[in-house]
This record gives C-alpha cells, structure tokens and sequence, in this order.
C-alpha cells in the first residue's frame, strides 16, 4: 500500500529516511490522534520510490512517475467519498471479472475481457491478473476457510492497463487495479503474484482489524500485507520457509537489475543498494525505528518504512518452526490479525500473537518460543516476559531446523507451566484444609 501524491509543502519521505534513533520509542507515544482519517488508497509502490523517479534523468520516467502521483492522489480521494456512503460490498463467492481499461482511467467504460467461467485469452496481462486473483482467493479459503477478502463471498474484480504507463496497482476498497509499468523501472505489474496477494489482504485487513493507515497500526498493515502476499507465493509454489526468496515485487521492479526488490521480509534494508534509489531504507529493529511526520510526504509515519520490523519478526518465526510458513506462523499470525484493534501497536501486536500461539499450538510450545525469540530479537518485548528470556538462537532461525527442535525458551516455559500447577493445587490443599471449597 502506498499514499503519494504530487509534491506538496510536506518534507519529502524519502529526505527523512535517515532520521533514526538508537533510543527505542514509548509505544504509547505513537497513539493516534483525535483527528479524523479518511482511509486511503492502498498501493504496492512506496511514496519513496516514487519520488526517486521524480529526480531520473530521463524524462519519460519523470513524466510516468509523475503521472503514477496524480493518479493515486485522484483515486484517494474517490475512495475517500465513497467512504461516505456507507453499503456492503457486492457478494458473489469470490468471482472473478478482469475488465481492460485499454490504458484509460475511467473505469465504467473498461471493456469486459475474462469472467469467471470464461476461456484463457491472448492478452498476457489479463490471463495473468485472472490467476493472481483465484490464487489469493483460494489460498484464503484452502488455508484459513475464509470465503473472499470480506469473509463473505465479496465479488473480485480486476482492471488491467490502468492509465498510461502507471507504475503502480492498487486496492480501492472495493477491486484491482493494475498499471502497465513505464517498461524501464517498473514491469507490468500482473506480473508479480505477492503484489497481487498483497493488494487483496489489505482488503482482509480492512475487514478484520481495520489498523490505521499511520505509524505503528500503518506499519502493521503494510506488514500483514507483505507477510500474506509472500505466503500467496510460497503456497502456490509448494515452497517451504527455508526455500522461499521472501522478497516483495522483484518480478516486476527494476527488469534490468538481477536480485533486487521492493522490500526484504528477510533482511529488511538489504532489498536494494544502487545508484538511482539509493539503499533500501526499510529498519529491522526497534533501536532502528524511523520518525516521520504524520503525513501524505511522511509517509503517515513512515509505515511502508518501519513495516521492516514486523516482517522481520513473522521471517523469523517461521524460519525458526520450519516447514511450510502458512501452517503454524501464517495461522498465528492470521488468527492475531483477526483478534487485534485499529490502534494496536507493535508490542499488542506481538503479545496477541505470543497468545495466539499458546491457544493453537499450547504454551511453552516451539511454536510460542519461536513467535517470542522472533519478537524479542527485532526488540518488540512481550508483556509479562523478560526482555533477556528469549535470546536464545536456535538453528532453526536459519531454516536448518525445525517445529521438533526445542531451545531453553521452550524448556523454562514449561517448568513454569509445572510451577504453576504446584502453586495451585497447593492452594486448592490448603483451602481443604480450612474445610473451604
């Protein structure tokens, strides 16, 4: 998801990347302000990206960029009035129409080109788009039983060659839409099926637990979009943790720069290193944390920035678990999204999946002691843990191990399970004692 718009008085987000702090900021510092928020539109390329393109030497990549910022800003505030009008979205179990905007921006006059029962046709873009949204319907409701993005059969609809040479896609709320790419920096972008996971979870966001498009609950977002986009691929691959990239958007950014991408769920800040963009700004800790203003240029506080942290922690987990990443952490991680608030930070965040994990897989189990040792290690503590408890490093946070493997985390959660139980039958002896129930 991004929200750019065209250069405005705001500081640029990408001029703050570098204001860091090695002090750890109060997690009730970044709470939301009082003001209202019109929730906005939801797009796979940063706003620092973006700005990047602005400053290329050759002109139609400014004039791409440019247009990609007008663009985004137009369907912001489209979908902000249509926030205004509050109605359920259309039903129809999770059926398919690719519409082609044959570069053109107005959506009513897209031409029909593939339903749902209809044959493959000889535009790559639209046969690409129609797969991308199956496999993200699919693997929700094969996975976590959920029947669409809304849980209640929303109807998805897709809409191939947005504008001209739009270097983005985007979730309106409501259905997809898709740019061809300027051809130099950007792909088209049906190409990538984790930008198109990514897209629709930001709508089972929208219907879970609606976090706040700024800060932490923007970081989150952004975060359980990446985590759901990359879990869409491995599924459809059949890739363990261990064998998956963990990258988001490489088929389609940068065609001529073999290894890079948007973003690193694995080593955030290690996505990209090159001349044009400079080096992947994403932080992958807490002493790490990027302050930006909470705005349009600031990225609402630097949420497709800070989302590193978070990604870094689910990496973790299910490298330390092993096996398939969508079986243990991605079910942890789906029942926390389900469970959280619109204001949650990244220390709730993180204690609802730490409980997650003991109502799915019981405390103390390695399940819980990687959701913990992977929090603890990107510097989000858990409440009513030691900070020191889980710096423990098991093999398996590489992916040599795995679910089978136990680490000290694991053996003192349980003594302290057995503790607890000898405290309360001691109790329950003593109050027989004095004849009490």
């Amino acid at each position: 998801m991004c929200v750019s718009t065209a250069p405005s008085g705001d500081p640029p987000a990408a001029e703050h990347a570098v204001a860091t702090t090695n002090d750890q900021p109060s997690f009730l510092s970044l709470r939301r302000c009082p003001m209202s928020r019109a929730r906005p539109i939801n797009c796979i390329i940063p706003p620092y990206i973006l700005d990047r393109l602005l400053d290329s030497e050759d002109r139609e990549v400014r004039q791409a960029a440019m247009d990609t910022l007008l663009v985004t800003a137009r369907l912001r505030g489209e979908r902000a009035v249509r926030a205004s009008f509050a109605g359920a979205a259309a039903a129809g179990n999770g059926r398919r129409t690719v519409f082609d905007c044959e570069q053109g921006e107005s959506l009513p006059n897209a031409v029909l080109a593939r339903p749902e029962d209809g044959p493959e046709v000889a535009d790559p873009s639209i046969n690409r788009a129609f797969e991308a949204l199956g496999l993200t319907r699919d693997f929700y409701k094969e996975v976590f039983q959920r029947n669409s993005v809304d849980g209640r059969g929303m109807r998805l609809d897709g809409y191939v060659h947005f504008g001209f040479q739009v270097n983005n896609a985007f979730w309106d709320g409501r259905q997809m839409l898709f740019g061809d790419g300027d051809g130099r920096k950007f792909k088209n972008l049906t190409g990538s099926l984790e930008v198109i996971g990514h897209e629709l979870t930001h709508g089972v966001t929208d219907n879970t637990s609606k976090f706040e498009y700024h800060n932490q609950p923007g970081a989150l977002n952004e975060s359980m979009s990446d985590v759901f986009g990359s879990l869409v691929k491995q599924w459809s691959l059949k890739q363990t943790a261990e064998e998956a990239d963990w990258l988001i958007g490489a088929d389609v950014w940068t065609p001529g720069v073999d290894g890079d991408a948007l973003r690193s769920m694995k080593d955030p800040g290690h996505a990209f290193d090159n001349p044009q963009f400079g080096k992947d700004p994403q932080p992958d800790r807490m002493s790490k944390f990027i302050h930006l203003p909470d705005t349009k240029r600031g990225d609402f506080g630097g949420v497709h920035f800070n989302s590193g942290i978070p990604n870094k922690a689910f990496f973790l987990t299910a490298a330390r678990i092993g096996g398939f990443a969508w079986e243990a952490a991605g079910t942890i991680w789906y029942e926390s999204l389900k469970a959280s608030s619109a204001e949650d930070q990244f220390q709730d965040f993180a204690g609802t999946t730490f409980q997650k994990a003991a109502e799915l897989f019981g405390a103390g189990s390695p399940e819980q002691s990687a959701v913990l040792a992977a929090w603890q290690e990107v510097e989000v503590p858990v409440r009513g843990v030691p900070t020191g408890v889980a710096r423990v490093r098991s093999s398996s946070a590489n992916g040599n191990g795995g679910a089978g493997r136990e680490d000290g985390l694991a053996a003192l959660a349980r003594q302290i399970g057995v503790l607890n139980d000898k405290v309360t039958g001691l109790a329950k002896d003593m109050a027989a004692l004095r004849g009490t129930k």
